[in-house]
């Protein structure tokens, strides 16, 4: 077959494009714009884009063959390259850039500023004019909690502006300043002015200045005990706890003159998820979630790099900490500082977080965010509608004449050749099925595909005897993925599981491993049944006998739900794989006397396996505690007594 041309017909002439810094744009035949980036070197940054078409990432290729066009924007500075790039994002919304998904689903405290007298409220609402935020919190109540704390040391307006307009008019007191729990004007307590102080000394403590408040009160507490003037003593006292309550509830992470953002991040490749930890004072203020949709590769620079232009676009000088903690440091870090520093009006530092506690802290951050990617992408598999828009665009990417209702995907685990196991997962209707996962021991091999190979022949053999039941079937999973004896048999009254028709088979790989199951289904006599592989490092479809992989759109439900299966697949066959290393390090070191089940466990958590353990010196062995020098040489010689032999 002939290659397509080696680039696209748009490609500007040779020294058509300048070498200054920039922004550029493509755009569709419709003139939509389709992405946007920017580049100290316009040059050599778009020369990327022109190369062999052979030669791009799959989606790269993907967005320069939809464009129809290019062009670009020469800026006097690299800071100014950044600035554009941001807003023209932000203005044209390109497919093709990194979308973000910023989960609304926190509520924050907000101090309406704008108002006569500022009031505290607990709102989702992110556009009040003039508003001061603090958060996101996890949950409403923490908020409220967070709140009622507060008011007892700085007593601000918490009625509703109705209230407070009713009072300020009769001059009576509003309904929670009766009962204490609205410090404003309205209460009759404080004129406008002096409430006003109050809010500021709120807004203060709340950023971060907690030291000066507590000694503050300290001092004030003595001096009341020290003039007998116990009553007002007990006050401050009273205003401290509250003020402990309130910082016991964000632990001191980092040292108390701390003022940083850390972002944790969690990708792969198709979004990232990112955890902004607010901290102030050195206490973690407030958490913000965000998933990232990707559309084209993204370097984790580059990623950072997205996230830092997002997160300080449009934000206020006093949102701007002086530090900027980051997975990964992106290549303009320095035009990066420079132009945050044009917002905040102060030095801004961006640092990888590398050791102590800010690596500690960034560990968390990054945690939490694989455990949001995690969920994000079950979410996404176990919405209905998704779900049934994911089958819908299998059906349609594959060519199928009906959605496949019933997918199989397949994976193979080795550990460096040796234990061989396989494992199938089930998905209906877009769902796991657990109780119809099976795993497979492959006892000789030459690869993967011999091993895929193999699997397939012996699962696709329970299609022709379905009258069978399923006793001599590869080990069954329970609801949980726990394994069930293979001696076991599963009791059917009706048509075996095993012997349902899949509509569709996925495998874990490329064309190899699709080759392999291909000849699997044709000498099986199943060839009625769709195949596919989706291969890890770009995403890729690949289909019997096509030369070019499918390409689905990173927002595609269907990528999502094959990502889904071949993850659940190699995770379940994992799981298969180490208990089968659990089981037969214990079996071997069993018959070793006078090692007993403790010894095995302690053992098998230090070596890992039977290999490794075989590996070892005597010395080695007998480093491990209640294993003594004549016990190790035991076990040393029981495991080379078969070698020897």
């Amino acid at each position: 077959m002939a290659r397509s041309a080696p680039t696209v017909p748009y490609k500007p002439k040779p020294g058509e494009i300048p070498t200054n810094p920039g922004v550029y744009r493509f755009r569709d035949a419709n003139g939509r714009v389709l992405y946007v980036g920017k580049a100290k070197n316009l040059r050599a940054r778009l020369s990327n884009y022109f190369a062999p078409l052979h030669t791009l990432h799959e989606r790269t290729r993907r967005m320069v063959t939809t464009a129809a066009s290019v062009e670009w924007t020469v800026v006097a500075t690299d800071v100014d390259s950044l600035q554009l790039e941001y807003q023209w994002i932000k203005e044209f919304d390109p497919p093709f850039n990194v979308r973000y998904k910023d989960d609304k689903s926190y509520p924050f405290m907000a101090i309406t500023l704008a108002d006569e007298a500022p009031r505290v409220i607990v709102t989702r609402n992110r556009r009040i004019p003039g508003a001061k935020y603090f958060g996101p919190y996890p949950k409403v109540w923490a908020v409220h909690d967070t709140i009622d704390l507060m008011i007892k040391v700085f007593p601000i307006r918490t009625c509703s502006d109705s209230s407070y307009k009713k009072a300020m008019a009769s001059g009576r007191p509003c309904f929670p300043g009766q009962i204490g729990r609205c410090g404003g004007p309205c209460s009759m307590k404080v004129t406008i002015e002096e409430h006003r102080a109050i809010v500021e000394d709120f807004i203060a403590f709340m950023s971060g200045g907690d030291q000066r408040f507590t000694r503050a009160l300290t001092a004030r507490m003595r001096e009341a005990s020290a003039a007998m003037d116990y009553e007002a003593a007990a006050v401050y006292r009273d205003k401290l706890q509250s003020i402990d309550a309130v910082l016991n509830k964000s632990a001191l992470v980092l040292a108390a003159d701390t003022d940083a953002d850390l972002f944790g991040i969690a990708e792969d490749e198709l979004a990232a998820t990112v955890q902004h930890f607010v901290i102030r004072g050195g206490r973690v203020r407030g958490v913000r979630a965000t998933t990232i949709e990707k559309e084209i590769d993204i370097t984790g620079g580059d990623l950072v790099d997205q996230v830092l232009q997002r997160t300080y676009g449009n934000a206020a000088a006093a949102d701007i900490p002086k530090q900027v903690l980051v997975p990964a440091m992106p290549d303009d870090a320095a035009d990066l500082e420079e132009w945050l520093r044009e917002r905040r009006g102060k030095n801004v530092t961006i640092q990888v977080a590398q050791r102590g506690a800010k690596a500690d802290l960034m560990r968390t951050a990054s945690l939490n965010a694989q455990q949001a990617l995690m969920l994000h992408k079950t979410r996404r598999t176990s919405d209905y509608v998704a779900r049934t828009q994911a089958l819908t665009d299998l059906q349609e990417a594959l060519g199928l004449a009906e959605a496949p209702l019933r997918i199989e995907c397949f994976d193979v685990s080795h550990l460096s050749g040796t234990n061989v196991v396989a494992s199938m997962v089930v998905f209906e209707d877009g769902l796991p099925r657990k109780d119809q996962y099976r795993s497979f021991g492959v006892a000789e091999t030459t690869d993967d595909t011999d091993s895929l190979y193999q699997v397939l022949m012996r699962r696709l053999a329970y299609l022709d005897r379905p009258e069978e039941n399923e006793a001599d079937a590869a080990p069954d999973a329970t609801a949980d993925g726990a394994l069930r004896r293979a001696q076991e048999p599963v009791v059917s009254p009706r048509k075996p599981r095993f012997a349902y028709r899949p509509q569709l088979l996925v495998v874990d790989g490329g064309q190899p491993q699709v080759a392999a199951a291909a000849r699997a289904l044709r000498d099986a006599g199943h060839e009625e049944v769709a195949l596919c592989g989706i291969a890890k490092r770009l995403e890729e479809v690949w289909l019997p006998d096509e030369e070019y992989p499918v390409i689905l759109p990173r927002t595609s439900e269907a990528l999502y739900l094959l990502q889904r299966l071949r993850d659940e697949a190699h995770r379940f066959a994992i799981t298969h794989q180490r208990r089968r290393r659990r089981r037969d390090i214990q079996s071997v070191l069993a018959e070793v006397p006078g090692l007993g089940e403790a010894r095995i466990k302690a053992l098998l958590r230090h070596f890992g396996s039977v290999s490794a353990l075989k590996q070892a010196t005597p010395d080695e062995i007998a480093q491990l505690p209640g294993v003594g020098p004549k016990l190790a040489a035991a076990v040393h010689a029981h495991l080379a007594a078969p070698a020897d032999g």
